[in-house]
């Protein structure tokens, strides 16, 4: 492909440099082309895409240790269960000066260097000639008295200028070193920090996404600038966990006219205000940052929370790793009233933490994923990460007018569907992402008033409802509880709706469902999960006016009911792992 494309350049009249062909991370090349030949690369066979480079930026702009650790903390202490000293993060950044005295013998600096010219220039300075970004996350990461996870190892790629600027083909190009030289130490849990971000990159985010199936933990800053992550890359890929940044009230950071971003794509939040780490001015300044850099260090930092966990348990996968960091986090921790308010409910309130030692048994580990609203289009459509499984789909309609939901599979990957009735102003669709031992769940439809799981192997662990023809969907249905795991099935309320059972397989694992009746006026029904159990399914149910929908919060089930109707029934399925 890259012959074919200097051979028709050249025969239009045009020069191609080829920059960089990958060999490990993607099958792509980078290229500098005139503009003139856009339309003949996209027109070459095996191309599926041409994006023109961008950049990407520094997102920098002490109560930090005392807030990621477990209560009670003796005061004036700052102990983690492990030093995380079986980690290795590899962090993407300015450089750092290696000499300092928070993180001398601790940061090793590679060979890797692929930055862009500095603004006004024709070079870029020096790495140990840069401001303190690299070398302040690097001692927030691993230092001797600011770090979060003291023995973690750190490794430094340079792809960031003195300016904090870099280049989407430059974080690719560090993305691809660090796949290729993974396997010098193949048993060292690998953690890639990316603190910096740019505008939305389909690119990036594939290189990310490819680095994450090959087992590397990538941990990225969610971008300064009060805006929905998902704009922005690599906050933006759902392999990446995206990190929010707070102040010492627990409230999402605001810095001058810039703050936080936020959003269904951010994953956690840490401290991320008036940060204190090494300073690059000299082996023994220190200096105070602020930024979703600074956060995201606290959660590969957090690798320092992460690096402490995967030093526990070094099998962990991407996707079990931001299982147990959601897990131990403290929830409803972040204050979202400074939030605009159609992002508050999107926005996780999860404030990163260090487990307890010794940590505790295995649970079953499910989080929420949220689609982008529908908008104009009568679709959401929500799917759950690399080796987590679907265990159940719900829907939400702001405006109270939707069609339901049900999980569809697509080249053998689950989306949970939401459908929004016409007229409706859009849905959401809310899956129920689970991790646990590979064996596939499976879905039974059926337009009878009940359907269950087929065979005694599986268990019910959700229900969803959709209609075709009806102008809105007041209620599915709802789970019915049976007197063995056999016997729940989803039962249906008129004749107009499908019922979808989700049911996976039952070894290790009980279900039950849980019901709540509304308790007054309000709108909103709640119901939780007793200590020890994991929600899975979350439905809402009225025999009322339409209802906005249902979804889950933590191991909450909430069911929503349309503004001055009475509220509805919230129905949990709540399951456990048996050992």
């Amino acid at each position: 492909t890259v012959r074919r494309l200097q051979a028709r350049a050249a025969r239009r009249g045009y020069l191609t440099e080829v920059l960089h062909v990958f060999q490990h991370l993607l099958p792509a090349f980078v290229v500098k082309m005139s503009s003139d030949v856009l339309d003949t690369a996209l027109k070459l066979p095996h191309v599926e895409y041409v994006e023109e480079d961008s950049y990407v930026f520094a997102q920098s702009i002490p109560w930090n240790l005392g807030r990621i650790v477990p209560a009670p903390a003796k005061a004036g202490a700052y102990s983690p269960p492990n030093k995380g000293e079986l980690a290795e993060i590899y962090l993407l950044d300015t450089g750092v000066q290696s000499t300092h005295r928070e993180i001398e013998g601790r940061v090793r600096v590679t060979d890797f260097e692929s930055v862009p010219e500095e603004d006004g220039t024709r070079f870029h300075r020096q790495a140990s000639k840069c401001d303190s970004h690299g070398t302040h996350m690097a001692g927030v990461l691993s230092g001797r008295d600011a770090g979060v996870a003291k023995g973690a190892n750190v490794r430094s790629l340079r792809v960031l200028n003195c300016q904090g600027k870099g280049t989407v083909s430059g974080t690719l190009l560090g993305l691809e070193f660090i796949n290729a030289s993974r396997g010098a130490r193949p048993s060292a849990p690998p953690v890639a920090l990316l603190p910096f971000a740019g505008a939305y990159s389909r690119v990036l985010n594939a290189g990310c996404r490819r680095l994450v199936a090959d087992g590397v933990v990538l941990i990225a800053a969610a971008g300064n600038y009060k805006d929905d992550a998902c704009l922005y890359s690599p906050a933006s890929e759902p392999e990446v966990i995206t990190v929010g940044a707070t102040n010492s009230q627990d409230q999402p950071a605001s810095m001058g006219s810039l703050g936080t971003n936020f959003g269904r794509c951010v994953d956690v939040f840490a401290p991320g205000d008036d940060i204190i780490g090494a300073s690059s001015d000299c082996s023994t300044c220190f200096t105070s940052q602020s930024g979703t850099s600074q956060a995201a260090a606290h959660v590969a930092g957090e690798r320092g929370i992460a690096a402490v966990l995967l030093s526990a348990e070094p099998a962990l996968s991407p996707a079990e790793l931001r299982q147990r960091l959601l897990r131990f986090a403290d929830k409803d921790a972040v204050d979202a009233a400074p939030l605009p308010a159609e992002q508050r409910l999107l926005t996780p309130a999860a404030m990163a933490r260090l487990p307890p030692a010794p940590l505790p048994e295995e649970r079953l580990s499910c989080r929420t994923v949220w689609s982008a609203h529908s908008g104009g289009s009568r679709y959401a459509a929500a799917r759950c990460a690399r080796h987590e499984e679907m265990f159940s789909c719900s829907s939400f309609a702001p405006g109270g007018r939707r069609l339901g939901e049900r999980v569809e599979e697509k080249d053998g990957v689950k989306e949970c569907v939401a459908r929004s009735a016409f007229g409706g102003g859009g849905v959401y669709a809310v899956a129920r992402c689970c991790t646990r031992p590979p064996g596939g769940c499976r879905v039974h439809s059926s337009d009878r008033e009940a359907v269950g799981c087929s065979t005694p192997d599986h268990v019910l662990t959700g229900c969803s409802f959709h209609s075709d023809t009806a102008a809105a969907l007041g209620d599915g249905g709802r789970p019915v509880l049976g007197t063995g795991n056999s016997t729940h099935r989803c039962a249906r309320v008129t004749s107009a709706t499908t019922s979808h059972a989700s049911c996976c397989p039952a070894t290790g694992l009980e279900c039950r469902v849980k019901e709540q009746a509304p308790l007054g006026p309000a709108e909103k029904t709640t119901v939780s999960c007793d200590e020890g159990w994991t929600l899975t399914g979350c439905n809402v149910y009225s025999l009322g006016a339409a209802a906005l929908g249902a979804y889950a919060v933590d191991d909450t089930c909430v069911a929503a009911g349309s503004p001055g109707a009475r509220a509805p029934a919230a129905v949990a399925v709540c399951c456990r792992s048996r050992h």
